[in-house]
């Protein structure tokens, strides 16, 4: 099934100025439980979406049928919709002008690609090994993809084709502690369930009553995997595009600014090996790094085509949708450049009592023009006391701003890792955060959670 000629046959069924996107996605995904495994399930779907721009509105309409019928009523609604907006209202939507000579990038791994399920039972058996080895039960999911994806208009298109593999393993002593590790990459030959399972099981057998902290201000380091769960939140509140453009960004009024640590340097990279790499948007507009904040000094937001038009500037490739989302852009590629610690050991070496954090859960904005959260810690959160992981914490809630977390940073490792959340509920669009673990002064809790 060859997406780039689905996508040109449904193009040229919307008509001029249309775009359509077709997304193939073949997964394979392995639920665990209790360190045995609990359900399998395999998706081989594709997805068409068309896009009909009329008087700066779009109208799109979706099928999952590729035959000529379908794809002739798919364009027909989205015309209809189209429209319908047209007869009410004006828009800014100033039509798709996508790149014609983009360059796929390595984005893909032959062995992934197979979705070989006697790999997902192997990596499961020795997740369970090291779980049962520790006196642990191990939980968790295991899952490979492989996404081929085009866009066309009457005039042509581009394809490419991608991979991603993700695992994570939550380990559940008797106790009732837990302790959690993940990973993911282009190849899942970079996955190590073992590996996985033993950081996980250490973090939930590490000896000592829970402590209990009083609301306040903390040192914290934070593990790599809490590190992209903010930088992910910051994409949302701060490198909105169409929220800077509109006043209600982060950033709105304040490029040029010292906003974080001069340490911070965060940049979109999608074209980066230690991401999961891609070409092209949803609107088939190149991608290109983008830096966001250098030096700590806010650079730039991303934007789609709809969120450029209201702000006067150019797509970055940051479109989720033909025609944008209605959130807006979104950067999927982050990058926080690593700093000089050797590794979470050092960053905690220099803390006489503070908190360290494995990951953060049920984060939400409270605030997007301060970037306010609210999260809180989970699968192994400890005390550190004069320089040393000590004793088990009960999990805290987290309130504070993002970028002033990021102005309070006072140390970052060398090494960066891939983080994704990887849940993948609906149709599976994968992405991660690629950085370093940090360590941040001041760090606001607003009391414990369990």
């Amino acid at each position: 099934m060859n997406t780039l000629d689905i996508a040109e046959r449904a193009a040229k069924r919307a008509g001029p100025g249309a775009l359509a996107l077709v997304t193939r996605e073949r997964s394979l995904m392995l639920r665990f439980a209790a360190s045995r495994p609990t359900q399998s399930t395999g998706i081989d779907d594709v997805t068409v979406e068309i896009a009909v721009p009329k008087r700066g509105n779009v109208g799109r309409a979706s099928t999952n049928e590729v035959d000529d019928d379908s794809l002739a009523d798919c364009a027909a609604r989205a015309r209809f919709a189209a429209e319908a907006a047209e007869a009410t209202h004006d828009g800014s939507f100033p039509g798709f002008e996508p790149d014609r000579d983009v360059a796929p990038v390595e984005a893909s791994d032959p062995a992934t690609a197979e979705l070989d399920p006697a790999g997902g039972g192997a990596a499961l058996a020795d997740a369970f090994v090291e779980a049962d080895a520790h006196g642990v039960e191990a939980h968790g999911i295991w899952t490979v993809a492989e996404q081929d994806q085009a866009w066309a208009t009457e005039d042509g298109g581009a394809q490419e084709a991608r991979t991603d593999a993700f695992m994570k393993v939550i380990c559940i002593a008797s106790n009732g502690r837990s302790g959690y590790a993940s990973d993911a990459a282009v190849a899942v030959g970079q996955l190590s369930a073992g590996a996985l399972a033993e950081r996980a099981a250490l973090k939930a057998t590490r000896g000592g009553e829970p402590v209990e902290l009083p609301p306040g201000e903390y040192t914290v380091v934070f593990e790599p995997q809490a590190v992209g769960w903010l930088l992910d939140l910051l994409g949302e509140t701060a490198f909105n595009g169409l929220a800077h453009a509109e006043g209600r960004g982060a950033l709105a009024g304040r490029i040029g600014e010292l906003v974080a640590a001069p340490a911070i340097n965060v940049s979109d990279s999608p074209t980066s090996a230690r991401t999961l790499p891609r070409s092209f948007d949803a609107e088939g507009t190149r991608k290109a790094p983008v830096p966001l904040l250098q030096d700590g000094v806010a650079y730039g937001v991303a934007h789609d085509v709809r969120s450029a038009a209201v702000a006067g500037a150019v797509s970055t490739g940051h479109a989720l949708a033909p025609g944008g989302d209605p959130s807006g852009p979104h950067p999927t590629n982050l990058v926080l450049a690593g700093g000089g610690a050797t590794d979470e050991g050092e960053l905690c070496a220099a803390v006489e009592r503070g908190i360290y954090v494995t990951r953060l859960w049920y984060a939400n904005v409270v605030r997007p023009k301060e970037t306010l959260i609210t999260a809180v810690t989970r699968d192994g959160t400890f005390l550190i006391e004069d320089g040393e992981v000590t004793r088990p914490l009960r999990d805290l809630r987290l309130t504070d701003s993002v970028l002033s977390i990021l102005s309070r940073a006072q140390a970052l490792t060398r090494d960066q890792k891939l983080t994704s959340d990887g849940e993948f509920y609906g149709r599976r669009f994968a992405y991660g955060v690629v950085c370093p673990a940090m360590r941040a002064d001041a760090v606001r809790f607003t009391g414990a959670t369990g």
